[in-house]
Formats: structure tokens, sequence, C-alpha cells
């Protein structure tokens, strides 16, 4: 499952929340988390910006608790491909969830990521809130 960087923060700032559970789900045999360079950093500046070392330090101790797999940027005729669904700004995250081949892009973002147009595209991935996919991991279980 691909990340995004608003997934990261998120579980930064509350580590009980939906986001810090789908980082620990990510631990397990059966999801595995894949995530750029680009989108580390990110989450790393809007840490440190908006938050405290508290947050910054979870950030670190989550990533090492996930081992997560960094994927290669994705190529630019893979993000122009991408634009039209989303932003400019955004289709590097699009771009390099389709790209290393995720089944799922867990983000935030439903301002840019979860929108009808993402939605409405038969992509070979399902753009979600780590809460839909905690709910969808819970009801299999049943």
């Amino acid at each position: 499952m691909f990340l995004d960087a608003s997934v990261l923060v998120a579980a930064s700032r509350s580590p009980s929340g939906g986001s810090a559970l789908v980082l620990e789900v990510c631990r397990g045999r059966r999801f595995r988390a894949a995530l750029t360079t680009r989108i580390l950093l990110e989450a790393r500046v809007n840490i440190a910006e908006k938050f405290g070392e508290v947050e910054l330090l979870r950030f670190y101790q989550q990533l090492a608790a996930m081992n997560p797999e960094l994927v290669p940027p994705p190529p630019a005729q893979r993000m122009r491909e991408c634009v039209p669904l989303t932003t400019e700004k955004d289709a590097h995250v699009l771009a390099a969830a389709l790209e290393c081949g995720a089944g799922y892009l867990l983000t935030l973002d439903r301002r840019h990521l979860i929108t009808p147009a993402v939605q409405a595209t038969a992509l070979p991935l399902r753009v979600m809130t780590p809460g839909d996919l905690l709910k969808e991991i819970a009801a299999t279980q049943e």
C-alpha cells in the first residue's frame, strides 16, 4: 500500500488515530508500506513546521518500526498522465502509487486525491483514507 505524506503527518500527531493504526498494519505480513523520498521529506517538513519535537521523534520511530519500501520517483510521463486527475502538486503521489503497483493509495487529501475524478477513473488501485481501509479490514475479519 502506498502512503501519502498526509497519513504520516497525522500518525505523528495522533499515535492512537487511524493513520497511526494503519502504520501498525503495515508492519504485518499482509501489507507493506511504500513511499518515495519526496513524500518522506514532505511529511518531515510539515511535521517540523507545524508541530514539535515530540511529533518529529514519533515520525522517525514510526518509520523505523514500519520499515517502508522506498520506491523510485515516478517517470515524468506517468506524472503527466496523472495531472488531469489531480493537481500538478499532487500528481507525483498518484503516479508513484501507480508506478510501484500498489493496491491501495492511502491519503487524507480529499481535496486533491480522493476526488470524483480519481474515483471515476478505472485505476488499478483504490484511493481511500486510512479509516476506510481499517473498516474494510475489520469487515473481512468478521
